[in-house]
């Protein structure tokens, strides 16, 4: 049989989830090993990251959000969001109700395509049904802009990401297969650092829980440069010396369906200040 191991950290024991534990298994046992790893932090304040165990880079974070530096930026992303399409259509008519409350919802697994939809990708879906070019998913003056601002209009919205069919449980499990399996020269897996090291330090950058992490972004890292969560899967290949794949990749896709299921119920909150 099959299985992942997992460091869970309950009674000093190493237990052995299966792999075919199904993903509301997953993600209860991901909750039961960080509370039990990181007692005194609450549920919620996952979604900060790294900065929800060091109450100083919280503090930072916190005085950056007042006044964030990257404001204009979102700004630009909310122009281009409500900018007519030549036909006269905006990318709020592609979406339900106009775009409000709809990321917590992407990933999503279209039967029609047998394949997850990202956001971005239906962003360009968007586009292309109303005539126009597509963006680059790593184009960040494109893509990234304007889902730094499109993301807020999902602001406080729980995730709420599905899994259901043969189709989407096989994605699932694909990108749960990425997140514990080891790659590259250092022999490292996503697990490796915000599994079973979440909260240690690596160099001078303390390592974020895997609860949460699907939930922040896209991040405007060192207070300007904009990130995307798919630009941080690549930055984080390359560190461990693996050849990373391309943004919107079906890799990367399902990733970040497994990691978003793991982090349903947890609210969105975009476009912010990291590190």
């Amino acid at each position: 049989m099959k299985k992942i191991a997992v460091a869970l950290l309950s009674a000093g024991l190493l237990v052995s989830v299966a792999a075919q534990a199904g993903p509301e298994d997953d993600r209860k046992q991901t909750i039961a090993y960080f509370k039990s790893k990181l007692p005194t932090i609450k549920f919620e304040d996952f979604v900060y990251g790294a900065l929800a165990l060091d109450d100083d880079s919280k503090s930072q974070y916190e005085s950056i959000m007042e006044f964030p530096p990257f404001e204009g930026v979102v700004e630009a992303g909310k122009e281009m969001w409500e900018k007519p399409f030549k036909n006269g259509k905006t990318f709020a008519s592609c979406f339900p109700n106009g775009g409000k409350n709809v990321a917590g919802n992407y990933p999503r697994f279209d039967v029609s395509l047998n394949k997850v939809v990202t956001f971005e990708a239906d962003i360009n879906q968007c586009l292309k049904a109303n005539g126009e070019p597509e963006f680059k998913f790593s184009d960040v003056n494109t893509m990234g802009i304007l889902t730094a601002y499109a993301r807020t209009l999902s602001d406080g919205m729980k995730m709420n990401v599905k899994v259901e069919g043969p189709g989407a449980l096989a994605a699932y499990e694909a990108g749960k297969t990425f997140y514990y399996q080891r790659r590259g020269q250092l022999n490292f897996s996503c697990a490796t650092c915000h599994m079973d090291n979440a909260g240690n330090r690596i160099r001078a950058e303390v390592l974020s829980p895997a609860l949460g992490q699907a939930t922040h972004w896209p991040v405007f890292r060192a207070g300007e440069r904009l990130t995307t969560l798919q630009a941080r899967y690549k930055g984080c290949n390359s560190q461990v010396r693996a050849v990373p794949f391309e943004q919107g990749s079906e890799e990367y896709n399902n990733l970040e369906y497994f990691m978003s299921y793991k982090d349903n119920g947890l609210p969105l909150k975009a476009s912010v200040f990291r590190k």
